[in-house]
């Protein structure tokens, strides 16, 4: 225990050694700015079904939240309809509508008004009267977004036309639930897009529609931090923390990472090297990394140095999608509308240009055998030069990843 903990020590003292030293964008103490009209994001997942927390219910019913509390099992056994940023275990924000409040729709569907009225997130009182009047959140209900609004002074917030009656009724860090009181209805198709609930076409300003960004990407990061934390990537979530006020200026990202025990298991080059497993400005799922064909290259935070597809998932042998010859070994460890983050065997060699121009040593049509490989292995930069490897580099790669049993 005493040698794993001086491990975290060090690999922390290294990652504000190496990071600091890289200049960052300016303005992480800067207040933040509210968001605009819409947190909607179309990519948002949709195949994977919502698991409510097991003390869900007990907490709904204790507080007096009955008629709710019942669609609980029911939301459990749903279909495969509902975001995975939350099927893995996310934080949610809960808008708990009174039995009474219930009542006033007796066609409605509980545990479709329990998706609708579930966020991915954590939003507090407090947070939510900081958001711009009309501001829209996608619920875990791909496609259905709540309109939060509020009296002139942002002393009664209300959702969906239901006020806030209770707020931050509980909040144990993980889990946020607000009473609301109101007449409800489920919420329309088109309740996440303004243009198409209404006669009039708006266009966002491109100022506006930056802060936007940059307040979702806020709330984001904070999500991704929290959940890779408690789900074994502390490392990444550490460098995600220092390297904020460069990560909360993009649009969106992709992550691709070593958990902790393949860090201390002998990663340790990740560790000085993150920016260089970050795709910034692009969101690739897993069925999107899979379709990207061979030779495909892919910017990384470390400026100028590309990522590079060398088998493609879609192969006719089967074989697993690679990127720097590395294959993905979690795909989508961690996702929500702004960030998604891919399991690796092992971090990522530095591929000589030379070899992506000629695409040597990639798989063509999912081949990426041992032979391509000692084909390629001149090309392999070891990350902090433009010298050549030896071949037994590569075959190393292969090897360890086989005694891993990757």
């Amino acid at each position: 225990m005493a040698i794993l903990s001086l491990q975290l020590s060090f690999f922390t003292a290294v990652f504000v050694i190496s990071f600091c030293t890289i200049p960052s964008v300016k303005g992480i103490s800067a207040p933040s700015p509210p968001p605009s009209q819409s947190l909607h994001d179309h990519d948002f997942p949709t195949t994977a079904a919502f698991k409510p927390p097991p003390m869900l219910e007990p907490i709904l019913t204790h507080l007096g939240f009955q008629e709710l509390s019942t669609a609980v099992t029911s939301l459990s056994l749903s279909t495969a309809t509902t975001s995975s940023a939350v099927s893995a275990g996310g934080p949610l924000t809960i808008f708990a509508p009174s039995d009474s409040s219930i009542r006033t729709c007796p066609s409605c569907s509980l545990p479709r008004l329990l998706e609708e009225h579930t966020l991915p997130g954590l939003f507090t009182f407090h947070y939510l009267r900081s958001l711009a009047f009309g501001t829209k959140i996608e619920t875990i209900l791909p496609g259905r977004c709540i309109t939060v609004t509020a009296t002139a002074n942002s002393t009664k917030i209300f959702v969906g036309g239901a006020e806030i009656s209770r707020p931050d009724l509980f909040n144990n860090g993980f889990i946020i639930i607000h009473g609301l009181q109101g007449f409800l209805a489920h919420l329309s198709p088109f309740s996440c897009s303004i243009e198409r609930m209404s006669s009039l076409s708006f266009t966002t300003p491109p100022a506006m529609q930056s802060v936007t960004d940059f307040s979702v990407m806020r709330l984001m990061l904070r999500d991704a931090m929290l959940r890779l934390r408690i789900s074994g990537f502390s490392v990444l979530s550490l460098a995600i923390r220092v390297k904020y006020p460069e990560l909360v200026s993009l649009h969106n990202m992709t992550i691709f990472a070593l958990d902790d025990e393949a860090i201390f298991n002998g990663g340790h080059t990740y560790v000085s090297n993150v920016r260089y497993h970050i795709v910034p400005n692009r969101m690739l799922t897993s069925v999107e990394l899979d379709a990207l064909p061979v030779r495909t290259l892919l910017p990384t935070l470390d400026g100028g140095e590309n990522l590079v597809v060398t088998t493609s998932g879609e192969g006719a042998f089967g074989e697993p999608m690679r990127i720097n010859y590395v294959w993905i070994k979690r795909p989508e460890v961690m996702r929500n509308i702004k960030v998604v983050v891919h399991g690796l065997s092992l971090p990522f060699p530095h591929i000589h240009p030379t070899a992506m121009n000629f695409g040597v040593g990639m798989g063509v049509n999912g081949m990426n055998g041992r032979s391509e490989l000692d084909a390629s292995s001149s090309f392999i930069d070891g990350g902090n030069g433009m010298s050549a490897a030896p071949s037994p580099l590569i075959e190393s790669t292969v090897d360890m990843e086989d005694r891993l049993g990757l």
